[in-house]
């Protein structure tokens, strides 16, 4: 069972790594709209989203989740950069951080709550 929670998880990753890339870099009047939510706001839900996934279906170390995640941050700006209707943002990377950390604390959240539920059975 947990080997195919971890296998769903894997495809999850890959597919919200995907998907963000692919949101980020679209002309900015067809990339999807997602409500009132600021910039920054997104690209810390979406960062900790992956992290969380990260840690979950690989079981990756904090560093190198971080390191990881943070290349794909600056690699999206660079993108963002080359590209006509986005613009690059070292702000967008700051938001990123924070994302990543929400998700990898989430992640550690989660494991110690299982863990303890795990010793009361």
């Amino acid at each position: 069972m947990l080997f195919h929670l971890r296998f769903l998880c894997k495809i999850a990753f890959w597919l919200a790594l995907i998907a963000i890339y692919i949101a980020a870099i679209v002309p900015q009047n067809i990339a999807p709209h997602v409500g009132t939510l600021s910039d920054k706001l997104i690209h810390s839900l979406a960062f900790s989203f992956l992290a969380f996934l990260l840690q979950l279906a690989y079981r990756v170390n904090i560093l190198k989740t971080i390191f990881f995640l943070l290349l794909y941050g600056l690699f999206i700006e660079a993108s963002q950069y080359f590209t006509s209707s986005r613009s690059s943002e070292v702000l967008d990377v700051v938001a990123d951080i924070v994302g990543i950390v929400m998700g990898i604390l989430l992640y550690q959240i989660v494991k110690f709550i299982i863990k303890k539920y795990e010793n009361h059975i």
